[in-house]
């Protein structure tokens, strides 16, 4: 049996005749189509379902009426809860950190606003994320915003953060340029903790020192950005990290600003094609969340400089 005959029957039965049938459906189709078909079904069972006119059911149509009413009654009743349930479910695609650190108070903001919130949350890599996204494994990606984003995936800058040195608290200094000044031929020779060339943070810091004819050499590679500060306090050397207000850095070190013309890092939240509610919402809880983040910098930054 053709399960569109079946249906065709069903919507024929339902409103007691073709005519009738072809008036309510929810899609468009044409009479002498439903007609057609319906002699095709009648074909393939052998038997005769309904009379035309005065339109009845034969014994034959009202047993398989009954057999094929309760899948057809009840598909817009499942429509509606599945789509219900996916519109409250949220992909959310970002590094361990960010979901460790930085995401749950957002969520839960955002589970506040829907009760029935569903989320599948996915560690990925940078690099990763924009192919995520492609293979719509993920609905929105808070990410660093270190390239041209590829076709098809869109951007919403959130915040800019400033690197910063994480320091042994041993350390004789305190500022950037008293660091740098005692660098022979631009070359700081202390060991650095950073993470791997490729990553963003790393050639941020690079085009920093470049900028000031200096150079800096990775001593120990790591990478995570959280094991920068730890390692730090373990007295491996300094760390190129990234200044995120609120942040609490390891017992044992302290933290050295670098000058503002070392370029910040840029996290935003991307994602492709249209967003259902549940995700705009988070974009924008995420961009308040920012908003905040970036107003406390700036007053501590004033009240330093105070």
């Amino acid at each position: 049996m053709n399960v569109h005959h079946l249906e065709l029957f069903y919507f024929v039965a339902k409103f007691e005749g073709i005519t009738e049938a072809v008036r309510k459906m929810p899609y468009g189709i044409q009479q002498p189509a439903v007609s057609g078909q319906i002699l095709q079904l009648e074909k393939s069972l052998g038997v005769k379902l309904f009379h035309r006119r005065p339109f009845a059911l034969t014994p034959a149509g009202e047993e398989l009426y009954d057999f094929v009413y309760p899948f057809f009654s009840r598909l817009g009743q499942m429509q509606e809860l599945l789509s219900g349930e996916e519109s409250c479910h949220l992909r959310l695609a970002a590094s361990a950190a960010a979901l460790t650190n930085h995401l749950p108070d957002v969520l839960q903001s955002l589970r506040s606003e829907f009760p029935t919130l569903r989320l599948t949350l996915r560690e990925h890599n940078n690099g990763d994320i924009e192919e995520a996204l492609r293979k719509q494994e993920a609905d929105v990606a808070i990410a660093i915003l270190h390239r041209k984003c590829g076709p098809g995936i869109k951007s919403e800058k959130l915040i800019d953060l400033p690197l910063a040195i994480v320091a042994p608290e041993a350390s004789p200094f305190s500022k950037f340029r008293e660091l740098s000044s005692k660098a022979p031929g631009g070359q700081i020779l202390h060991p650095l903790v950073s993470l791997p060339g490729h990553e963003p943070v790393a050639q941020l810091f690079q085009q920093g020192l470049t900028s000031r004819n200096l150079s800096w050499e990775t001593s120990v590679e790591v990478s995570e950005i959280g094991l920068i500060a730890n390692y730090a306090a373990k007295g491996f050397g300094y760390g190129v990290t990234v200044d995120i207000p609120g942040a609490t850095l390891p017992k044992g070190t302290k933290k050295i600003k670098l000058p503002s013309d070392f370029p910040p890092l840029s996290i935003g939240a991307l994602h492709s094609g249209d967003l259902k509610k549940v995700a705009k919402r988070f974009i924008d809880l995420a961009g308040e969340q920012a908003s905040l983040l970036d107003s406390k910098r700036k007053r501590r930054k004033s009240d330093t400089d105070s």
